[in-house]
């Protein structure tokens, strides 16, 4: 099964790990799932904000 990266210095998606894994964002089970990546770590990091504020 292959797995997919975003990479954050092209802004591409990878797949495999062929990069720096300082440069990667995943795996992702998807190559449409990886190109959401900094959306979904947005999204994740917004989660967490409010439960930091509960």
């Amino acid at each position: 099964m292959a797995e997919y990266f975003y990479n954050t210095r092209t802004r591409e998606v990878e797949e495999g790990r062929n990069s720096d894994w300082s440069q990667l964002m995943g795996p992702y089970a998807t190559r449409e799932e990886a190109q959401h990546a900094l959306d979904i770590a947005r999204a994740r990091n917004e989660e967490w904000d409010q439960q930091d504020e509960s």
